[in-house]
């Protein structure tokens, strides 16, 4: 892990998926994978990452319901999230960002499109990223 790389958790309950996108985005970031919501929680517990990836459609704690418990914790509501998810509805999407979310990018997704949309929230004073 290098220290002067931002960190990014990346939220799905497919193990492929998780896979793909640890391989996006290791090589210009710290990536934390977690196969579910509650994981993620525990995983928050020890480290603060400067961005979440979020899929919507997980068992048990869909992505909705994990967006609703990070924004209503004080500690963790200025955590950037961003929806990766297969939903391409237009109802799906104002529904996540009126949750909160900066952006919601759609499955399947092309690696230098992920980055460029990563970074460019990484970079934005809008996002709520605070120096480590």
């Amino acid at each position: 892990m290098r220290e002067e790389w931002k960190t990014i958790f990346l939220v799905d309950d497919n193990a492929s998926n998780l896979l793909v996108g640890r391989n996006s985005l290791s090589t210009v970031y710290n990536v934390y994978t977690c196969i579910s919501g509650a994981l993620m929680f525990r995983v928050l517990e020890k480290i603060r990452p400067d961005l979440i990836l979020l899929d919507i459609e997980m068992p048990e704690m869909d992505g909705y319901e994990v967006m609703q418990r990070l924004k209503d914790n004080m500690d963790t509501a200025s955590i950037p999230v961003v929806f990766l998810t297969a939903h391409n509805s237009e109802e799906t999407k104002t529904k996540g960002l009126s949750l909160g979310a900066i952006d919601y990018i759609t499955k399947p997704f092309s690696d230098s499109f992920l980055l460029e949309r990563i970074g460019t929230h990484l970079e934005s004073p809008r996002s709520g990223m605070r120096s480590h």
